[in-house]
């Protein structure tokens, strides 16, 4: 676990003038056939918040994310990004998903392309971005990440948190004004798990609303607004990162917390 907390980063909720919500859901329920894994999530997230959730496997917070941005559907209930609402309209869900980058456990890089088309690729398909002004941008990003040097390798070529840092500066091209990561650095070595999680900590010192399922609970400490503990496809219990972990209310976060922070 990265214990290391920056010094110039608050976890004090965000001040937006009038309280202004980014993401809204409310009493939604999610299926997948009978099994019912997700149970009336409600969830209001201010803008520049930084959320955390975590969970034993199979707690539905992974799916809870990807509904955010309707990779999946949900059957009940209402979510809201920044005004829009996802429903079946193709046109909501492309407004969103411009809206709202997403990072996955795996990297999903194009093997064949360089690092620099990699993260050019979706501004010159969705935006319709010239191809040396998207490069550009993605040098611009590829630097933010700390890994400029690599622009000309391929994914191949590149250690697995090198590779999740382009996946991250590939999210940051498309200009989001939320970014979702899943579980980002579980399929890392321990040792590249630091440098994954530093260009995090400076994405959430820019001030993005952030929602991570991580099970990295340093960086919940260090970054998070809000930490959310999810279990049976419910939200058990939530609460800024000092409380959630020294006061935790329900049975089953203790236990949780008790197997986590023992490893």
């Amino acid at each position: 676990m990265n214990q290391d907390n920056p010094t110039s980063i608050t976890n004090e909720a965000p001040a937006t003038s009038s309280g202004e919500k980014i993401i809204t859901i409310n009493g939604m329920h999610k299926w997948f056939d009978d099994f019912h894994v997700l149970k009336n999530i409600n969830l209001e997230v201010g803008r520049g918040e930084r959320i955390v959730i975590c969970g034993p496997s199979g707690s539905g917070k992974s799916t809870l994310i990807r509904c955010i941005n309707r990779l999946e559907e949900h059957q009940q209930g209402t979510i809201s990004v920044d005004g829009t609402e996802l429903t079946h309209d193709l046109k909501n869900i492309e407004i969103i998903r411009s809206e709202v980058g997403i990072v996955f456990q795996q990297f999903n890089l194009f093997p064949h392309l360089t690092v620099l088309e990699n993260v050019a690729l979706a501004p010159i398909w969705v935006r319709k971005m010239p191809r040396a002004e998207a490069e550009g941008n993605a040098m611009k990003y590829l630097e933010r990440v700390k890994i400029p040097e690599q622009a000309a390798k391929y994914p191949g070529q590149l250690s697995g948190g090198q590779q999740q840092r382009v996946a991250i500066a590939r999210s940051l091209c498309m200009n989001p004004r939320i970014m979702l990561f899943d579980e980002p650095t579980s399929a890392l070595d321990p040792e590249m798990i630091k440098e994954v999680l530093d260009v995090m900590i400076e994405l959430a010192e820019s001030g993005m609303t952030m929602l991570v399922v991580t099970h990295e609970m340093g960086f919940a400490t260090a970054v998070a607004h809000r930490v959310i503990f999810m279990d049976g496809g419910e939200i058990i219990e939530e609460k800024p990162p000092r409380e959630f972990f020294e006061n935790p209310e329900h049975e089953r976060t203790k236990l949780f917390l008790s197997q986590i922070l023992h490893h």
